[in-house]
């Protein structure tokens, strides 16, 4: 029990920093993904990058596009397809929900992350409606402001 509980503080969670910026986050979802071995073993190593990804429900079943995982090196032959698109594992309800939740104009669902749970990889998954430029720049000023204070703070003390 123990060595597993030292394994996964070394296991690599992949962000998808960008999303936060680019999006607002109303929702979030914890799903499996179908994956080769070459791909998990790349992941592991941390060589996975959700930038561009975004998913959707295509024929009831939920489908991760643009998710670019590095082909592994040792693989030799049976390596993958880096670019290729990703069945998500959720229950039939949740991907109904998802299908709803998207028809409204202006939302789309996004990885916010990727990581290990239990020997599975997940995928946190977010119901997202895109920032405009003013509110990317509001959100610039809040984190600007809280450093400021954080500084100041730590002077005073």
């Amino acid at each position: 029990m123990a060595a597993n509980d030292k394994r996964s503080a070394f296991e690599p969670r992949i962000n998808n920093r960008r999303a936060f910026h680019e999006f607002f986050i109303e929702a979030k979802l914890e799903c499996g993904i179908a994956l080769v071995g070459s791909e998990v073993k790349s992941i592991r190593m941390g060589r996975a990058q959700l930038q561009e990804a975004f998913a959707r429900v295509d024929d009831g079943e939920l489908i991760l596009y643009g998710c670019h995982i590095d082909p592994y090196d040792k693989a030799s032959l049976h390596n993958h397809l880096p670019l290729r698109e990703r069945k998500l594992l959720v229950h039939r309800r949740e991907i109904k929900r998802l299908e709803s939740a998207t028809q409204q104009k202006g939302t789309t669902l996004i990885p916010l992350s990727m990581y290990f749970k239990n020997g599975m990889v997940k995928v946190e998954l977010g119901i997202a409606h895109g920032k405009q430029h003013h509110d990317k720049r509001r959100a610039i000023r809040e984190k600007e402001e809280a450093r400021d204070l954080r500084r100041q703070m730590s002077r005073r003390m």
